[in-house]
């Protein structure tokens, strides 16, 4: 098996330089967390460690990212300027107080906060109106509330006050979606079938779906919720609404626990039943959509509601996924996304020390496998960042993997 640590050394110094990080890139991918620029900047500043000769090559890679986003639409955190703003307040935290970018970070926050707003508003006028259930790129992860939030609570975290009102329009927005529901009794994350830009002919039910994963499902704005309570950032109503999803996630959980990636509308018309949500069919041991996620946000709710029964469900859940070998697993890849590295990530931040030592042996040996050097999501980059953490945690109050809701 080659050496992790060697694994990550070759990833650095084959980005160190941005012009050839972004090389066959187009200047959309280039200015993308998931596969350019703002995602090896990322993996430089957490990887710095006092080194200014990487701490320089982040800025100069923040540098080229800022020039390819200009005059890209607004998206979450993994595309657009949103890219660049959530890269900058995950970065920073690694660096220096005198190495921070004080006066960008403070526009990467406003801009995430106005964004927030907007999807808040957005949201809010479709209730008063428009057609019933929303839309994942208001809510999830990716594109919407979750990742955002989650970006604006460690801005809020690193002290920077143009945070604040994104992050009350984002808890108070995810409250009210996860509390509320529509006159067929379906969750406020319900989306259509049209409705649903991720949808391929075929691969959802005409009666929409209810997504489950840490991605594009309810798992990403509970996971925010979670940590946002216990970090002391709370609305009216948030402690419910925490309780509410994840008994949500409990009454759809196949035995074992796992979880189909999505319920369709006309599963949530009727009582949740064992086999069929076994049969369902779908990835289910990813970050992405599956019981890593899961696990990780069932144990955060267990942390915010000091349930005993959400800690212990997801132990199981990633005990049951140990006792397999890795080659089983239904994931893509090394990378974090869909792949091993994912799985290697969250087990390294629940302390599951079997899994994290199988997910990383699998990982480092299918570490070529992945895209080179920039991906962030199903790339070098990130698998790196996961290697590397699994090697060496970091005691920092705000973690890169906050973008993947894990912390």
């Amino acid at each position: 098996m080659p050496d992790p640590l060697v694994l990550v050394e070759e990833t650095v110094a084959a980005v160190l330089d941005p012009e050839q990080a972004a090389a066959g890139l187009t200047p959309g991918a280039a200015a993308n967390l998931a596969d350019g620029l703002p995602g090896t900047a990322l993996l430089l500043a957490v990887l710095a460690d006092g080194d200014t000769t990487l701490i320089d090559a982040a800025d100069r890679h923040w540098d080229a990212a800022a020039r390819a986003v200009a005059g890209s639409r607004p998206d979450g955190v993994y595309s657009g300027p949103g890219a660049l703003a959530a890269s900058l307040i995950y970065g920073s935290a690694y660096l220096p107080e005198h190495r921070r970018q004080r006066e960008a970070l403070g526009r990467a926050a406003a801009w995430l906060s106005a964004r927030a707003q907007g999807l808040a508003e957005d949201h809010t006028n479709r209730l008063l109106g428009g057609p019933a259930g929303t839309m994942w790129g208001v809510y999830d992860t990716i594109k919407g509330l979750a990742g955002i939030g989650r970006a604006l609570l460690a801005a809020v975290q690193l002290g920077i006050p143009q945070a604040g009102p994104g992050l009350t329009a984002a808890l108070t927005t995810l409250t009210t979606l996860i509390t509320t529901t529509d006159g067929a009794g379906r969750p406020g994350w319900w989306v259509r079938a049209e409705d649903h830009a991720l949808n391929v002919p075929g691969t959802l039910p005409p009666s929409g779906a209810a997504n489950t994963g840490a991605a594009h499902g309810i798992a990403g704005p509970l996971s925010l919720l979670a940590l946002a309570h216990q970090a002391g950032n709370s609305v009216p109503g948030q402690e419910k609404a925490i309780a509410t999803a994840a008994h949500w996630l409990l009454n759809w959980a196949a035995p074992g626990p796992s979880w189909p990636p999505y319920v369709s509308g006309d599963d949530l018309a009727q009582p949740p039943d064992a086999e069929r949500l076994a049969a369902a069919p779908g990835r289910r041991d990813a970050w992405c959509y599956g019981t890593p996620g899961i696990a990780t946000v069932l144990h955060h709710t267990g942390r915010a509601l000091a349930d005993p029964v959400l800690l212990t469900l997801a132990r199981q859940a990633l005990d049951r996924l140990a006792r397999r070998p890795p080659a089983t697993w239904d994931t893509t890849g090394p990378g974090l996304c869909h792949g091993s590295a994912g799985v290697l990530e969250v087990a390294v931040r629940l302390n599951h020390q079997h899994l994290a030592d199988a997910a990383a042996r699998y990982t480092a040996a299918t570490f070529h496998e992945a895209k080179p050097g920039t991906g962030f999501l199903t790339g070098r980059a990130g698998a790196a960042l996961a290697l590397a953490t699994h090697r060496q945690p970091t005691g920092h109050q705000i973690h890169w993997d906050g973008l993947l809701m894990l912390a």
